[in-house]
Protein backbone atom coordinates (compact mmCIF):
# COMPACT_ATOMS: atom_id res chain seq x y z
CA UNK A 1 0.00 0.00 0.00
CA UNK A 2 1.02 3.33 -0.31
CA UNK A 3 2.48 5.40 2.42
CA UNK A 4 -0.19 7.16 4.56
CA UNK A 5 0.12 11.39 3.45
CA UNK A 6 2.11 11.28 0.48
CA UNK A 7 1.23 12.35 -2.57
CA UNK A 8 0.13 9.13 -4.65
CA UNK A 9 -1.19 9.97 -8.19
CA UNK A 10 -2.20 13.21 -10.41
CA UNK A 11 -4.24 13.51 -13.47
CA UNK A 12 -4.91 15.80 -15.91
CA UNK A 13 -8.62 16.81 -16.56
CA UNK A 14 -8.96 18.45 -19.99
CA UNK A 15 -11.75 19.02 -22.94
CA UNK A 16 -8.83 17.50 -25.17
CA UNK A 17 -7.23 14.28 -24.22
CA UNK A 18 -6.40 13.89 -28.43
CA UNK A 19 -3.91 16.83 -27.75
CA UNK A 20 -2.92 16.19 -24.21
CA UNK A 21 -1.93 12.70 -25.41
CA UNK A 22 -0.04 13.76 -28.21
CA UNK A 23 2.23 16.59 -26.21
CA UNK A 24 3.34 14.61 -23.32
CA UNK A 25 4.01 11.40 -26.10
CA UNK A 26 6.36 14.23 -27.90
CA UNK A 27 7.98 15.47 -25.05
CA UNK A 28 8.50 13.33 -22.48
CA UNK A 29 7.75 9.99 -24.14
CA UNK A 30 4.62 8.70 -22.44
CA UNK A 31 2.48 6.12 -23.81
CA UNK A 32 -1.38 5.58 -22.97
CA UNK A 33 -3.52 2.82 -22.29
CA UNK A 34 -6.99 3.13 -21.75
CA UNK A 35 -9.69 1.87 -19.42
CA UNK A 36 -13.66 2.06 -19.02
CA UNK A 37 -14.50 5.29 -16.98
CA UNK A 38 -17.30 4.68 -14.62
CA UNK A 39 -18.58 7.94 -15.07
CA UNK A 40 -18.17 6.92 -18.72
CA UNK A 41 -15.81 7.74 -21.45
CA UNK A 42 -12.38 6.40 -21.27
CA UNK A 43 -9.74 6.91 -18.69
CA UNK A 44 -6.11 7.33 -20.30
CA UNK A 45 -3.20 5.89 -17.42
CA UNK A 46 0.00 7.48 -18.66
CA UNK A 47 3.17 5.39 -18.66
CA UNK A 48 6.72 6.28 -18.43
CA UNK A 49 8.07 2.90 -20.11
CA UNK A 50 6.76 0.44 -17.72
CA UNK A 51 5.83 2.67 -14.48
CA UNK A 52 2.37 3.92 -14.73
CA UNK A 53 3.09 8.24 -14.18
CA UNK A 54 -0.40 9.61 -13.90
CA UNK A 55 -3.71 9.86 -16.00
CA UNK A 56 -5.82 12.11 -18.25
CA UNK A 57 -9.71 12.40 -17.11
CA UNK A 58 -11.66 13.35 -20.24
CA UNK A 59 -13.90 16.15 -19.16
CA UNK A 60 -16.40 16.48 -22.11
CA UNK A 61 -19.63 15.89 -21.06
CA UNK A 62 -19.19 16.29 -17.29
CA UNK A 63 -19.88 18.97 -14.77
CA UNK A 64 -16.10 19.67 -14.93
CA UNK A 65 -16.19 20.97 -18.74
CA UNK A 66 -15.96 24.49 -18.16
CA UNK A 67 -13.04 24.05 -16.21
CA UNK A 68 -10.17 25.28 -17.21
CA UNK A 69 -7.29 22.45 -18.38
CA UNK A 70 -4.94 21.77 -14.89
CA UNK A 71 -3.68 18.87 -13.25
CA UNK A 72 -4.87 17.43 -10.37
CA UNK A 73 -3.41 15.71 -7.07
CA UNK A 74 -4.14 13.14 -5.02
CA UNK A 75 -2.73 11.90 -1.46
CA UNK A 76 -3.15 8.21 -0.42
CA UNK A 77 -4.45 8.04 2.88
CA UNK A 78 -5.28 5.33 5.39
CA UNK A 79 -8.76 5.03 5.40
CA UNK A 80 -10.50 7.72 3.06
CA UNK A 81 -13.48 7.90 5.29
CA UNK A 82 -12.19 8.07 8.48
CA UNK A 83 -9.49 10.78 7.09
CA UNK A 84 -12.78 12.32 4.86
CA UNK A 85 -14.56 13.21 8.88
CA UNK A 86 -11.39 14.24 10.45
CA UNK A 87 -11.36 17.05 7.56
CA UNK A 88 -14.74 18.08 7.76
CA UNK A 89 -14.02 18.86 11.50
CA UNK A 90 -11.29 20.83 10.49
CA UNK A 91 -12.79 22.53 8.34
CA UNK A 92 -12.78 20.76 4.95
CA UNK A 93 -15.65 21.03 2.23
CA UNK A 94 -16.05 17.75 0.94
CA UNK A 95 -16.52 18.08 -2.71
CA UNK A 96 -17.45 14.48 -3.77
CA UNK A 97 -17.70 12.02 -0.82
CA UNK A 98 -16.03 8.59 -1.12
CA UNK A 99 -16.56 6.03 -3.67
CA UNK A 100 -14.70 3.46 -5.31
CA UNK A 101 -13.44 3.03 -8.42
CA UNK A 102 -12.76 -0.75 -9.25
CA UNK A 103 -9.23 -1.59 -8.87
CA UNK A 104 -8.33 1.63 -8.20
CA UNK A 105 -8.96 2.25 -4.60
CA UNK A 106 -11.78 4.51 -3.08
CA UNK A 107 -11.45 8.19 -3.59
CA UNK A 108 -12.82 11.60 -2.06
CA UNK A 109 -12.24 15.20 -3.27
CA UNK A 110 -12.13 18.22 -0.45
CA UNK A 111 -11.38 21.95 -0.58
CA UNK A 112 -9.19 22.29 1.98
CA UNK A 113 -10.08 25.65 4.57
CA UNK A 114 -7.87 28.02 2.53
CA UNK A 115 -10.01 26.97 -0.79
CA UNK A 116 -7.43 24.74 -2.61
CA UNK A 117 -8.76 21.47 -3.94
CA UNK A 118 -7.46 17.81 -3.04
CA UNK A 119 -8.17 14.09 -3.93
CA UNK A 120 -7.77 11.81 -0.93
CA UNK A 121 -7.26 8.41 -1.77
CA UNK A 122 -7.35 4.99 -0.06
CA UNK A 123 -5.38 2.37 -2.95
CA UNK A 124 -6.61 -0.44 -3.88
CA UNK A 125 -4.37 -3.37 -2.78
CA UNK A 126 -1.96 -4.66 -5.13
Amino acid sequence: MAEHGTFYWNELATGDVKTAKAFYKKTLGWSFDGMKNPQGGTYWMARSGEKMVGGIFDTTGTDMAKLPEHWFSYIAVDDVDKRVAKAKKAGATVMREPFDVPGIGRIAVLKQPGGGMVGWMTPAPM
